[in-house]
């Protein structure tokens, strides 16, 4: 744009020099102002937080993290909190193989123990939540299916989780703990797998999370069972070793340990630890 000629005045030496010096404390005291509001907002005195969080968390967290991570981008405008839900066990794997996260969410203190055993955190692992196991059926329940000793009927196409996951280490405790032996139409490699199973109705049951049937809504029917008191599996959370954006991932594990995430996790389903 072109701008019309006009005269200009020049100041006198010393009054530009008050001026400057004037206009200098008023940007010193505009961008004080600006950090402390920044500071007021996140709550700290620490830089407003940035950038993507990673997060390694096990499939049966997948609603309340996802919320959680909602309520997080909310409050730190700027930051990105990207998921990988998976079996607990693989997560493990890839961190201990070198993928790049900054927290590591397990389903069970054994699969957090492969990271910790390789040194790949940074902080010790903290237990913020407890999750029991239920069976799930297909809706209305067809099959009346009201114990564990049921899955066990000839003909039931009843689904599990592999051994190697928390869901089905925890379900192999239910049973011997019931003293029962169950052959499964399939293993699936997380509880998500297995449930789904069932919603598809490619399966009459499958033991899964409580979390699991909560989160299915009307797509299944839960049955709860007294043996799962014997396999109630604990949830460590931990910071990585290396995490690439460490001041964000500490803040997401603080708000997942804060009433506000004991809540959202209380209304999924997931027990106190």
């Amino acid at each position: 744009m072109t701008r019309s000629a006009r005269p200009t005045r020049r100041l006198p030496r010393a009054a530009g020099t008050v001026a400057a010096t004037l206009l200098a404390l008023s940007a010193c005291s505009s961008s004080s102002g600006s950090d402390t509001a920044a500071a007021s907002a996140d709550g700290s005195s620490s830089p407003r937080l940035s950038g993507t969080v990673t997060v390694f968390a096990a499939a049966s967290l997948e609603e309340s993290f996802t919320a959680l991570g909602e309520k997080f981008e909310k409050t730190h405008p700027g930051t990105e909190v990207a998921f990988n839900f998976a079996g607990s066990d693989s997560l493990a794997a890839s961190i201990t193989g070198g993928a790049p996260a900054d927290v590591f969410a397990a389903a069970s203190p054994k699969t957090m123990a492969i990271v910790t055993d390789a040194r790949d955190n940074a902080t010790a692992p903290v237990v913020f939540a407890r999750n029991r196991l239920a069976i799930a059926t297909l809706p209305g329940n067809p099959d009346k299916i009201t114990s564990l000793e049921d899955l066990t009927r000839s003909g039931l196409k009843v689904v599990l989780c592999d051994k190697s996951v928390p869901c089905g280490a925890a379900t192999q405790k239910a049973l011997d703990a019931a003293g029962l032996k169950l052959t499964p139409v399939s293993y699936e490699q997380d509880v998500k797998g297995a449930l789904t199973k069932v919603e598809l109705k490619e399966a009459d049951a499958a033991v899964v999370y409580k979390t699991d049937v909560h989160a299915a809504g009307a797509k299944v029917e839960g049955v709860d069972f007294p043996e799962s008191a014997d396999a109630v599996n604990d949830y460590p959370i931990a910071l990585l070793k290396d995490a690439p954006n460490t001041e964000a991932a500490k803040a997401f594990i603080d708000l997942v340990r804060s009433a506000e995430g004991r809540q959202a996790l209380s209304e999924a389903g997931f027990l106190q630890p």
